[in-house]
Order: C-alpha cells, then sequence, then structure tokens
C-alpha cells in the first residue's frame, strides 16, 4: 500500500482505534497511517490509458516482460527518458494525465517490489471467464438441530458461562467458597 506524504511502500500488519499499523516495506520500520491519511492499495490504483484504465498490477506485468524480471530505469532519470521508458511499456497511456510524478511513482514502486522479490504475475483475464463460466453448486452445511423448548448443556468437564442463566428453581452456584 501507499502512503500520500510517504515515499516508499507500505505493508499491513494491524488495525489500531483511530489509525492502522503499517510496515515500511524497505526498512521495516513500523508505523501508524492516521485517518487523516490518504492510503491506497496498489490493487486500487490506475494508470490512465487513452481506452480504458490500466489496473497498476498490469503496468507492472508489463515492465517485468520489458526487463526480463530485472530492475526498471532508475526513478530520479531525466523526464525526457521517463516518458521514453514509459511509452514503450504503456504505449497509449494519456499523456495529458500522466505526469512524470506518477511515473516516477510507479517505477520506484516496480523497484521495490522487484528488489524484494514481492512481484506477483496478474492473472489472466481468460481464466477468470472460464472459471466464472462453470456454475458449481455451493457445499451445504449441515447445521446442529437443536429442539425448541431444551436449554443446551456445556460439555462435560466445562464450566457455564457467566453469560448463561439458571433455568427457574436451579439455585445459583456461586464460585466463592465461604470458610468457617
Amino acid at each position: 500500500m501507499a502512503i500520500s506524504g510517504q515515499p516508499g511502500l507500505f505493508k499491513f500488519i494491524a488495525q489500531g482505534k483511530n489509525a492502522i499499523i503499517v510496515e515500511h516495506l524497505e526498512s521495516k520500520r513500523r508505523g501508524s497511517a492516521f485517518n487523516s491519511a490518504r492510503v491506497s492499495s496498489l490493487e486500487e490504483i490506475t494508470v490512465f490509458t487513452e481506452k480504458e484504465d490500466m489496473p497498476l498490477g498490469k503496468v507492472f506485468d508489463l515492465i517485468f516482460e520489458k526487463e526480463n524480471g530485472g530492475q526498471a530505469l532508475d526513478f530520479k532519470s531525466d523526464p525526457d527518458k521517463l516518458k521514453a521508458y514509459f511509452e514503450v511499456v504503456v504505449p497509449d497511456y494519456n499523456k495529458d494525465k500522466v505526469y512524470n510524478s506518477d511515473m516516477r511513482k510507479i517505477l520506484q514502486w516496480y523497484n521495490i517490489l522487484q528488489k524484494l522479490n514481492l512481484l506477483v504475475k496478474e492473472e489472466p483475464e481468460a481464466k477468470e471467464e472460464t472459471e466464472k463460466g462453470k456454475e458449481t453448486e455451493p457445499k451445504k452445511v449441515k447445521k446442529p438441530v437443536t429442539e425448541t423448548g431444551k436449554k443446551k448443556e456445556p460439555a462435560p468437564g466445562k464450566k457455564k458461562s457467566a453469560t448463561e442463566k439458571n433455568e427457574p428453581g436451579e439455585k445459583k452456584k456461586s464460585s466463592k467458597t465461604k470458610t468457617k
């Protein structure tokens, strides 16, 4: 995931009360991303093209194929080199909407993921369509049948929870013992 205003990529660790706890992928330092920070999952990010938006994962796949699994162009390169490189990778990107800063981020993120061996190949859409075409019957789960009016008793050796109420006429058992 990417957090606006902070360089690099982060991994989600846990959900806190007012923030999420994240870990920086390169430095392994943990920190908080508060509700006011704009946090974006890489799956949500797309690149503007002339036809339709391209998911970031697809762009990473194209860079991976061009570089044969190696590092991409350095993100600190000259803007003209960035544009030329990006035009080779994504020939139909929208030149008015995709800025140099966007190209830099994409190349920086790709290089981070490639260096840490975290690149995951996008699944082809044709495979998904064939799976959707096959209708499978959902598995039926047997639910335990309980008779109405009867109370479930705890398993032998287990104590009743504090929320379980005693039957009318049944005495409450005290957990405290009196000594004389």
